[in-house]
């Protein structure tokens, strides 16, 4: 009695398992498009219109294009290194600090909004950017990247200063203060 028991119950729970119509598991054939699809190896290439892949020169090529079309921009230099992009820009030497401070804000937020550009260190320094050019100049003639590597790191340290780790903000007053011990009662400021 039990042996039949066991039987019909096996017999049970194997037909209730194989009644479903639909495929466990859909063929990649059959598959509609949902699932994301790789174009490029790169990890750095960025699309264009999700169309085309843009290579590190042809998105050089587009953001100095870019740059040049903000008003007060003579002509922009532009070096990628990752999803970092260095732009140096020309600006006309008469002009006032402020205004050009003003032309660079422009560029980099016309290059914020830019997908391509959304990585991007801007500089009008006339020094740092003929260094951008010469290094694009010297990529463009196939020398190796990696030797610049350290002069980049150098340029992009100059536009934008690293504050230590370890670097705590004084606690309470700043500006007050407190006699050091052991000067005999002379008053420091302590920040």
């Amino acid at each position: 009695m039990r042996l039949w028991l066991c039987l019909l119950l096996t017999a049970t729970l194997l037909t209730s398992c194989g009644t479903r119509s639909e495929k466990a598991s859909p063929s990649p054939n059959n598959q509609t498009g949902n699932a994301p699809q790789a174009h490029s190896l790169d990890p750095y290439a960025t699309n264009i219109n999700d169309k085309e892949v843009m290579s590190d020169q042809e998105r050089q090529e587009y953001l100095e294009q870019l740059v040049k079309k903000v008003p007060g921009v003579k002509g922009a230099h532009c070096v990628i290194m990752g999803k970092t992009a260095i732009v140096g820009i020309d600006v006309d030497s008469r002009l006032e600090r402020a205004r050009v401070g003003s032309i660079k804000y422009t560029v980099a937020e016309a290059l914020r909004k830019d997908p391509h550009g959304a990585g991007a260190i801007v500089t009008a320094d006339i020094d740092l950017n003929q260094r951008i050019a010469e290094i694009g100049k010297k990529i463009r003639e196939g020398r190796p990247v990696s030797g610049f590597a350290t002069e980049l790191a150098d340029i992009i340290g100059r536009i934008v200063p690293q504050i230590p780790n370890d670097t705590r903000p004084p606690e309470g007053n700043p500006k007050q203060m407190q006699i050091a011990p052991g000067d005999g009662g002379t008053r420091q400021n302590l920040r």
